[in-house]
């Protein structure tokens, strides 16, 4: 959400954290993969479930116009802010 709030007010922030790019997040992945291979199931799930609360709550914050219109936010490149929403909730639940 940090990255969302800095980029709302004129400080543009990149989605992904360094080092990782659109090109290297399969890298960012493997990562995640190996810091969590202690993470219990039932520490996974809360985790999922709180992730899933916050993103939702923030989705809240923003208006149709805002979510869908491509031309709301020009640091979402050539997409919508809602695309963004739904590749990181739905249709990443989907592909996991």
């Amino acid at each position: 959400m940090i990255k969302i709030n800095a980029n709302i007010n004129g400080v543009a922030r990149t989605f992904l954290p360094e080092p990782y790019n659109w090109k290297t997040y399969l890298d960012m992945n493997i990562e995640l993969w190996k810091k969590h291979q202690e993470t219990s199931l039932l520490e996974a799930k809360e985790m999922f479930l709180q992730s899933h609360k916050d993103v939702l709550a923030l989705a809240e914050t923003f208006t149709s116009d805002e979510l869908f219109a491509k031309d709301a936010f020009n640091w979402v490149g050539g997409s919508t802010l809602g695309a963004y929403f739904v590749s990181s909730t739905a249709s990443h639940y989907d592909w996991g």
